[in-house]
C-alpha cells in the first residue's frame, strides 16, 4: 500500500502553482471563463545590496551579464506572481488570464515587480 505524498503548504508558491493557473494569454484552451472577478495583482520591492551595485558598475565598463541583479528580477518576479496567484485564490478564482509584468525603480535603491491580471473561475469545456 503506497500513500501519497502531503500536500505542500498552503503558503508554498508550489502550492499556489497547483491552485491558480496563470497565463498570458486571453483565454485556456480547453476551459470557459465560469466568471470573472476582475483586476488582481502581487507586487513586491527589494533593496539592491552594496556587491550587486558594485559589480553591475563593473559589468558597465567591461561587459557581460550583472548575475546578482538577474537573480534578484528572477526571484522578484517569482514572488510577484505567488502573490498574484494568493489575491486570486482569497477572491475564490482559480486562474489569471492576460499576465503581465511591471518594472521601476524607486529611489535608485530598490526595484519594483508587479504582476497583474484578470482573475476568473474557470472550468473545463467539458463540465455542464
Amino acid at each position: 500500500m503506497s500513500s501519497a505524498p502531503p500536500p505542500p503548504p498552503p503558503e508554498s508558491g508550489e502550492y499556489l502553482r497547483s491552485r491558480v493557473m496563470v497565463v498570458t494569454t486571453n483565454d485556456i484552451p480547453g476551459y470557459r471563463v465560469e466568471r470573472i472577478h476582475g483586476e488582481i495583482f502581487g507586487i513586491t520591492v527589494r533593496a539592491r545590496n552594496l556587491f550587486s551595485n558594485i559589480g553591475a558598475s563593473f559589468r558597465t565598463v567591461f561587459g557581460g551579464e550583472a548575475r546578482g541583479y538577474t537573480r534578484l528580477l528572477t526571484h522578484s518576479r517569482d514572488e510577484a506572481v505567488d502573490r498574484m496567484r494568493a489575491a486570486a485564490l482569497a477572491a475564490g478564482c482559480n486562474a489569471v488570464l492576460a499576465m503581465r509584468f511591471d518594472t521601476g525603480d524607486i529611489g535608485k535603491i530598490m526595484n519594483e515587480v508587479a504582476a497583474y491580471g484578470t482573475a476568473v473561475v474557470v472550468v473545463p469545456e467539458h463540465a455542464s
